[in-house]
């Protein structure tokens, strides 16, 4: 009787738990890159929705009078916030300097529920320049959002009179 040497094939115990180790750490790796992508693709929306509310208070004070139309002290030199949170009686682009809101609010001062997170900080800031002879008023509206970002937008009242 003569003995077959048969050569064993497959893997050893040790080369499998090798293999286990190293494709946990693969996946543990690819899965901790995929979370931080999931819990990051809000922060578009959140930017692009704290754009739209500077952008909608940025064209409400500049469709505004560049002057009082009441002949208040609100000309080029001089700008003051207007008295009373209810923006609807506000008529001129400078009684919006130094405007504030903890939660975005309408223009007759109602609290917008589902923007409640969202703030009109740093304040609005309205101030004069001159660029070829021609007084403009520069308004920059900034925007906080829901996690600290600042968003600031810059537009220009001329008078048009």
């Amino acid at each position: 009787m003569s003995m077959i040497n048969f050569r064993q094939r497959g893997f050893t115990l040790i080369e499998l738990i090798m293999f286990i180790v190293i494709v946990g750490v693969g996946v543990a790796g690819v899965l901790s890159v995929f979370t931080t992508g999931v819990k990051n693709s809000a922060d578009p929306m959140v930017r692009k929705q704290a754009l739209s509310i500077a952008e909608s208070l940025l064209e409400e004070i500049l469709l505004k009078d560049f002057v009082d139309p009441n002949g208040g002290t609100n000309g080029v030199s001089t700008c003051t916030l207007a008295a009373g949170t209810n923006r609807s009686l506000w008529d001129d682009v400078c009684d919006y300097n130094t405007h504030t809101s903890t939660g975005i609010r309408d223009v007759q001062g109602n609290s917008v529920a589902s923007l409640a997170s969202y703030s009109v900080l740093p304040a609005v800031a309205v101030t004069t320049v001159t660029v070829g002879g021609v007084n403009l008023k520069r308004v920059e509206v900034s925007v906080t959002d829901t996690q600290n970002n600042v968003i600031s937008i810059v537009g220009y009242r001329g008078n048009d009179r």
